[in-house]
């Protein structure tokens, strides 16, 4: 490869792993594409609970003091009874250091403008609305055919496209997303006087009854339970199946229950369980984020192993020069995060089986408590 010229970049969806890894490489004077399916840029969603460790690789990117002011910050997880009745306040383990928030609420939506706002700046090229339809590789590139009509040619091509990922089966990887048999109803809400951490009841008509704070006024509330056939639900019932759901929580769920009255602003969403094994590359294409992995949010793990993945591939990719060897790098890239990854990912199962058999005993807090200590560590 003719070191003269500069190293280039091709990432596949702007998510937040894709936008993270696209601020970082250009950081590095990195030529980077990034294309996104979407026209909007998927600024949709309704709220995210953001551990310590995922505002670390977001301080790297450069945007945690947007970040801080535009979300709100937890400490403490209380647990409580359907009734609302509190019987236990857990401090959380600061996974991102000790001057990091354990927990960050925000709404979706604006941890993605901020992101894409990152991106922008970096000066990377985005197109909108665009796919990739075709990966060919030869020894020295990837040629990229894009549903545009046009293409280019790339070192690299990043795989950020999420848990659909129409990469991972274009570069022959046959793993797909398996439903665990839970699903979860979110809906962002104004967030009622007195919220001021995150809550969980366990047991009522949902397995999980939760709400964490999102800024000084809001508030991402959610309610678990054994997954449905979507297609038997109509979308514009969701407002009130949710009040449905809502109704024999205590505490601060009246008041949020009375404000979901529009279907719209609800997402119902199947949880998914998904580990690709062996290498998260074949040849000069590689998966990052969901499309490599995916966990239910039993551990609020996904969006920072996700952002993890893109820290960790910027770095190495940076510091290495030389990307003849790249088979190599992307092949350390796997074995450097696999282990991380996987106990997420069995830690999130694990404790969503332990509710859906009905496992009185179960160590949940144990669990919790032990793989958060594991990611504190940096990856």
């Amino acid at each position: 490869m003719n070191e003269h010229r500069p190293r280039t970049v091709l990432v596949i969806g702007g998510g937040a792993s894709g936008n993270a890894v696209t601020v970082l490489l250009r950081r590095a004077g990195i030529a980077v594409e990034l294309i996104e399916a979407k026209p909007d840029w998927n600024v949709l969603g309704s709220g995210i609970t953001l551990q310590g460790n995922a505002l670390r690789v977001l301080r790297e990117v450069g945007v945690w003091d947007k970040v801080r002011e535009s979300g709100y910050a937890v400490d403490a997880v209380g647990l409580a009874a359907p009734d609302g009745a509190v019987f236990h306040v857990q401090q959380d383990i600061r996974t991102g250091g000790d001057d990091l928030p354990s927990i960050f609420g925000m709404r979706r939506p604006r941890l993605q403008e901020i992101l894409c706002e990152a991106v922008l700046e970096s000066g990377a090229a985005v197109r909108l609305g665009t796919t990739a339809e075709e990966l060919v590789q030869d020894a020295s590139a990837v040629t990229a055919r894009f549903s545009d009509g046009t293409e280019g040619r790339y070192d690299l091509v990043i795989a950020a496209d999420g848990v659909g990922s129409r990469t991972r089966a274009m570069i022959g990887i046959g793993d797909k997303p398996v439903p665990t048999g839970m699903a979860i109803w979110r809906v962002p809400a104004p967030r009622p006087e007195g919220v001021e951490r995150m809550q969980l009841s366990y047991g009522g008509p949902c397995y999980i009854a939760g709400y964490c704070p999102t800024s000084e006024n809001t508030i991402y509330a959610y309610l678990v339970e054994a997954n449905r056939d979507r297609a038997l639900i109509d979308p514009a019932s969701y407002a009130d199946e949710m009040r449905r759901l809502a109704a024999p929580y205590g505490g601060a769920w009246p008041e949020i229950a009375a404000s979901i009255t529009d279907s719209a602003k609800v997402n119902y969403t199947w949880f998914d369980r998904l580990l690709v094994e062996g290498s998260w590359h074949r040849g000069r294409v590689v998966l990052i984020g969901d499309a490599a992995h995916v966990c239910p949010p039993t551990l609020a793990q996904g969006a920072a192993m996700s952002l993890e993945d893109a820290s960790v591939l910027a770095e190495m990719l940076s510091e290495e020069q030389d990307w003849t060897s790249l088979d190599a790098l992307l092949t350390g890239f796997y074995e450097r995060r696999i282990d991380r990854v996987r106990m997420v990912v069995d830690a999130s199962v694990q404790l969503g089986q332990w509710q859906l058999d009905g496992v009185r005993d179960a160590d949940a807090p144990g669990l919790m408590g032990r793989t958060m200590s594991v990611l504190k560590e940096t990856p």
